[in-house]
């Protein structure tokens, strides 16, 4: 079986997008269409609702352990402050892209059992490695 289908089948989200924003200049919209037309769940977290294409755009936190991969995409201000939410979830890998990255948060994300990754969501996508990483 797909394991993209049975993530889905069993309501788990392959990847929160932190930072998501209807704004289809920002590279967390991008990233949300991108990851959604290559087939994965997502779940888009932001400070406003929305919706980019088909995906809602929520303003409160998925439930733990339904969540695979997180990508942020936000500064590492904001997301000092989401910090307890983000270890809670018990996600697998987090992608810190470009102006996010952040030593401190970084190395707690580690020690929580997390695969951290300073990387590009788009590049990693577009590059066939998003499951690969």
């Amino acid at each position: 079986m797909n394991p993209r289908f049975l993530r889905i089948f069993v309501g788990m989200f392959h990847t929160l997008v932190i930072g998501a924003s209807e704004k289809p200049d920002r590279y967390s919209y991008i990233a949300t269409q991108m990851l959604t037309q290559a087939g994965y769940s997502v779940y888009a977290l932001g400070f406003r609702p929305g919706t980019i294409g088909n995906t809602p755009i929520h303003t409160t936190w998925p439930a733990p352990g339904s969540v695979d991969t997180i990508t942020v995409y936000v500064n590492p201000q904001r997301l000092q402050a989401m910090m307890e939410h983000i270890l809670q979830l018990k996600a697998r890998r987090i992608i810190f892209n470009p102006g996010t990255e952040d030593e401190q948060l970084e190395k707690r994300c580690s020690e929580a059992g997390m695969h951290v990754m300073e990387a590009c969501t788009l590049v990693l996508i577009r590059s066939n490695q998003y499951d690969k990483a």
